[in-house]
C-alpha cells in the first residue's frame, strides 16, 4: 500500500495532472476504510471535493477534516513527503468511517451492501470504498471536459489494479452507470446485463428509472493479474 500511495502522490506533480481540475493540495485517497481487511468494496468515479472543503470551498479543519492535505501535513509540496506522512495519510483512509465520514453519500451505499452482510460502519472492516480515480476534483466528474476525464483515467486507472491485487476484495460493487461504463472501458470486459423489475425506482412526474443488474468476472485490470 505504501508503494502504491507513493506513486499516486508523485503523479500529483506530473504534467498529466495539469488542467484536470484535481485538488492538488489534497492527498490522494486510495481507499475509504480499511482495504487490508475488507472483502467487499463499492466503486465510484472519484472522491468528492466535499472530502476536503466545506460549503464555502474552505479547507476542512480540526474535527471536520477527513483527509490530509499539504497544510495538515506541514509540508510545502508533495516531494517533501516521507514515511511518516505516508503513514498519516493511510491512517486517515483506514479510520475514515470512525471520524467524520460524508454520510450523505455513504449511508445510502451502506444500505446497498448490507445484502452481502458487509458494512462500512460496524467496526468489522468488512467493507470499504474505492474510486477509479483516487483524486478529488474541484468540479463534479460530469462537469469536467472529456479531455480532462480521459487524462485522469489514463493517469490513474492502474492504481485501482494495484490496490485490488494486494487486497482481500472478492466482490466489487460498481455504483452507477458512469462507473460501469468507465470500468468496462479500462478492463475491456463486457458485463452481462439483466433487467431487475424489483429495483425499478418509481417516480410521479417523470418516467420510472429501470433497475439493471450488471455482472462480470474480471481476472486482470490494466495488465495487472490478480
Amino acid at each position: 500500500m505504501h508503494s502504491a500511495l507513493t506513486t499516486l502522490i508523485h503523479r500529483l506533480d506530473s504534467t498529466a495532472m495539469s488542467g484536470t481540475d484535481v485538488i492538488r493540495w489534497g492527498a490522494p485517497v486510495p481507499s475509504f476504510g480499511d482495504l487490508s481487511r475488507a472483502t467487499v468494496a463499492t466503486l465510484g468515479i472519484n472522491p468528492s471535493n466535499r472530502e476536503f472543503v466545506d460549503d464555502g470551498g474552505n479547507e476542512l479543519q480540526g474535527p471536520h477534516r477527513r483527509f490530509h492535505t499539504l497544510s495538515s501535513l506541514g509540508i510545502a509540496e508533495w516531494s517533501d513527503v516521507d514515511v511518516r506522512h505516508l503513514r498519516l495519510i493511510l491512517d486517515s483512509c483506514r479510520t475514515y468511517f470512525l471520524g467524520n465520514p460524508y454520510d450523505r453519500w455513504f449511508k445510502r451505499l451502506d444500505y446497498v451492501i448490507s445484502g452481502a452482510e458487509a458494512s462500512y460502519y460496524d467496526g468489522s472492516g468488512s467493507a470499504c470504498h474505492l474510486d477509479l480515480i483516487p483524486y478529488a476534483t474541484a468540479r463534479k466528474w460530469t462537469d469536467l471536459t472529456s479531455r480532462q476525464r480521459s487524462s485522469l483515467l489514463a493517469s490513474a486507472a492502474d492504481s485501482l489494479a494495484l490496490l485490488l491485487r494486494d487486497s482481500c476484495i472478492r466482490v466489487l460493487v460498481l455504483n452507477g452507470q458512469s462507473v460501469v461504463e468507465q470500468f468496462q472501458e479500462i478492463t475491456g470486459v463486457r458485463f452481462e446485463r439483466e433487467k431487475m423489475d424489483q429495483w425499478t425506482l418509481l417516480r410521479q412526474r417523470k418516467p420510472d428509472i429501470t433497475g439493471i443488474a450488471y455482472k462480470a468476472i474480471v481476472n486482470s485490470l490494466c495488465g495487472v493479474v490478480r
